[in-house]
């Protein structure tokens, strides 16, 4: 009777993308040759047990090789002794395109926003097998092969549950909408390597290379998400135009009441539709200036030293520079026509005429050197009076005037 042939060689025969091979066939013989290639390690199993491991070379399987089959092996036999034992591939190559992605949106609210908003991830990485031993024991078992879908399959839970927690950690750190989470989507990758990479390892002998999420996405057709996006284009609409949700309400009052004069408040309706400057009477056109302040807008304030129209966000004024924020102590100057008006000016706003400097001579206005008691110019002391006045019209005119800066009368 012819006996049952036992296989004699031992080598590697899956796939490129496979992590872990059963060879098929059980029925070795002492003295068979195993073949490891490179980047691989061969596990010999009999009876449940881990026999040996074997890295990259050739391997003869004995019990001289491998003290722990000769409780396993029938010697009488003597020769080539018949055996029967699993022997698994697993492959130690870096594998850096494995794709992951959530198969259904996680629901998370956004922290600007306070609304749900459905979310969609999805990205790659790439594992090695550093561990052997733990990798097959606890998460191949009695697979025939174990390859990159059998990966993502296992641990989506883990993943997604990491994704979902640190997202929402993150928007709720950063305090941004989930809008803009793709601009940190690198600072996330690093974030989820750093919580996956730990459990892979010390659980089941997988070192994580890396973990990459490309997008964070939300689904055009969400309810939600397609008024949170017409919201937002308004608004930036509005901020375009320049005025705000209350002042578009009350354009669109207006625009309502012309189209409609036939309805209560008509006469607001006709002016609004014939125009508000079209000689309308008392009462109307207080009521429509009334109406047209109210939704100016552009906002102003008044700077509290030079009295400069500027935007009522503004903080300094536009033309002296004055802190809008700060109260002012207020000081005046005293022109020679005898107005007084605040500092900042550059001109009297009476008669014109230019606000001398500190050091200026009293009587022709002549930039002085410090302490200097008369003018180079004119030599007129500097502590003499420095005005007199219009015998007509009472106005103060520099002490060397011919004539009334106000009236044009004759000095003496």
């Amino acid at each position: 009777m012819a006996r049952k042939a036992i296989v004699d060689v031992v080598k590697y025969g899956g796939g490129s993308d496979v992590f872990a091979w059963r060879f098929p066939q059980t029925e070795l013989a002492t003295w068979s040759q195993l073949i490891v290639n490179e980047s691989q390690e061969a596990i010999l199993f009999k009876g449940g047990q881990v026999c040996d491991v074997f890295g990259p070379g050739r391997h003869m399987l004995s019990t001289e090789n491998i003290p722990i089959l000769n409780k396993f092996i029938s010697l009488p036999f003597g020769g080539r002794s018949p055996f029967t034992a699993e022997v698994w591939f697993i492959n130690k190559q870096h594998s850096l395109d494995i794709k992951w992605g959530t198969p259904t949106p996680i629901q998370l609210k956004d922290p600007r926003y306070h609304i749900l908003i459905p979310v969609r991830a999805f990205g790659q990485f790439g594992i090695t097998i550093e561990d052997s031993r733990p990798f097959i024991t606890k998460l191949v078992g009695t697979l025939p092969t174990f390859g990159s879908q059998d990966v993502v399959n296992f641990f989506r839970g883990m993943y997604l549950t990491k994704v979902r927690v640190v997202i929402s950690h993150y928007i709720a750190k950063k305090g941004i909408s989930i809008l803009e989470i793709n601009a940190y989507l690198l600072e996330l990758s690093e974030d989820l390597k750093k919580s996956i990479d730990s459990v892979l390892r010390d659980e089941y002998g997988i070192r994580l290379l890396n973990f990459f999420v490309n997008d964070v996405s939300i689904p055009e057709k969400d309810p939600g998400v397609i008024q949170l996006k017409a919201a937002l284009a308004k608004r930036a609409e509005m901020d375009i135009k320049g005025f705000d949700y209350t002042q578009e309400r009350s354009f669109d009052t207006l625009q309502s009441a012309a189209a409609n004069p036939g309805q209560a408040g008509s006469m607001m309706g006709a002016g609004v539709g014939m125009g508000m400057g079209l000689g309308m009477g008392g009462a109307m056109g207080k009521g429509m200036s009334d109406l047209s302040q109210n939704i100016q807008t552009n906002r102003s304030k008044k700077c509290q030293k030079c009295e400069f129209m500027v935007e009522e966000s503004a903080r300094f004024c536009g033309s002296c520079g004055h802190d809008t924020q700060t109260a002012l102590e207020i000081s005046t100057i005293t022109c020679k026509c005898g107005y007084k008006y605040n500092e900042g000016y550059k001109f009297c706003p009476k008669c014109g005429t230019s606000t001398p400097a500190s050091n200026a001579c009293v009587s022709c206005n002549v930039i002085l050197k410090e302490g200097a008691r008369f003018c180079h110019n004119c030599g007129v002391s500097q502590d003499v009076p420095t005005h007199k006045e219009c015998p007509d019209c009472s106005t103060e005119c520099g002490i060397n005037a011919k004539f009334c800066t106000s009236c044009g009368t004759k000095l003496s």
